[in-house]
């Protein structure tokens, strides 16, 4: 595996381009001041011992040493080892509801930006877990396997949107029934009957399309726990999309509303527990406190480590070129004079 340790450095590459154009700047600036002194022919036979090429070369040397200490600067590596690393934590699969419904604004700015955000959070102070992300409407979509790289997690939690789905609707069976395939078997300790499994199921509640409280008794049967998060409020919010609020087939504007009473038993059924979202918390800290109470399972990761630091060849050439650089007169040298490096018309 390669990799730079400090690929930031890698921008300072643009000032090259920057530097060939002020160059030639420079040099058509210098031969446009001459040529106001005579032909530039005759100029050069007055001063035998300047070199253009001599100067041209000094720079082509000085870029490119330039760019090998940006390279050397970046710390260029390579992985040389796999290392596989044990430790104890859950498999957890969020399931968000994307539906339209969830454009409501109880929740400022609406109820799914602030579940982003605050999945955001989650995976900010995750260590040892590993997450999944399952968006649903009327059909679910995995959106992000079970994985235990948080900062790939957060880059798919932000792309959250309800264009992911194609079919609008509610499907929270559907959802579950999505996330119960979607765990690996590392979690399951058949001889122990151990399970580290749960679910996080965030929507409002407003089921349209199947029964979520089968699927629920099913992953009661294998012993995933399922979270429940009611984002919404009781009274409701009218939705809102591209500046229009939707309105029903009498022309009433649709509001959402959300509905407890089907989350409360989806927790009840399988151990999990259920928290109603307010506008200070999603409610995600909460249900997170109570899996961490749970039996953990060892969960391994294979992870590259032992990376062989590359930087000294480019550093080296880079300082060869320097000195080189730095030993080029931008004369022509009258001891080296009879070897005519650059072959130029000596006349």
């Amino acid at each position: 595996m390669f990799r730079f340790a400090h690929p930031h450095y890698l921008w300072l590459l643009w000032a090259i381009p920057a530097m060939i154009l002020l160059f030639l700047w420079a040099a058509h600036h210098r031969r446009s001041r001459l040529a106001r002194f005579g032909r530039l022919t005759t100029l050069e036979e007055l001063m035998p011992d300047l070199s253009t090429a001599r100067i041209a070369l000094k720079f082509i040397l000085f870029v490119t040493a330039y760019g090998f200490l940006i390279l050397a600067a970046a710390r260029p590596q390579f992985g040389s080892k796999l290392r596989e690393e044990k430790a104890e934590g859950v498999e957890m699969m969020l399931v968000v509801d994307v539906s339209n419904s969830m454009l409501a604004e109880d929740f400022a700015p609406n109820r799914l930006e602030r579940t982003k955000y605050a999945i955001n959070k989650l995976f900010e102070g995750m260590r040892q877990d590993r997450v999944g992300l399952v968006v649903f409407a009327g059909e679910p979509k995995v959106q992000l396997p079970i994985t235990s790289d948080y900062r790939m997690a957060k880059a798919f939690a932000r792309r959250i949107d309800p264009s992911l789905v194609q079919v609008q609707g509610t499907a929270v069976g559907k959802a579950l029934e999505q996330a119960l395939l979607s765990f690996s078997g590392e979690t399951v300790d058949e001889e122990e009957g151990r399970q580290s499994r749960v679910i996080i199921l965030i929507t409002d509640g407003e089921n349209h399309e199947d029964d979520a409280i089968a699927t629920a008794q099913k992953a009661a049967e294998m012993g995933i726990r399922i979270y429940t998060i009611g984002i919404g409020t009781p009274e409701g919010a009218p939705i809102r999309i591209g500046g229009d609020y939707i309105q029903d087939e009498k022309g009433e504007m649709v509001v959402s509303k959300l509905n407890e009473e089907m989350l409360t038993e989806i927790a009840k059924l399988t151990g999990g527990l259920y928290v109603r979202s307010t506008l200070q918390s999603i409610g995600l800290e909460e249900i997170v406190k109570s899996i961490e109470a749970m039996e953990k399972s060892e969960l391994s990761t294979i992870r590259f480590e032992e990376y062989d630091e590359q930087y000294r060849l480019p550093l080296a050439i880079a300082l060869v070129l320097l000195l080189i650089e730095l030993l080029l007169l931008d004369r022509r040298n009258p001891l080296l004079a009879h070897l005519n490096i650059f072959r130029e018309d000596r006349k």
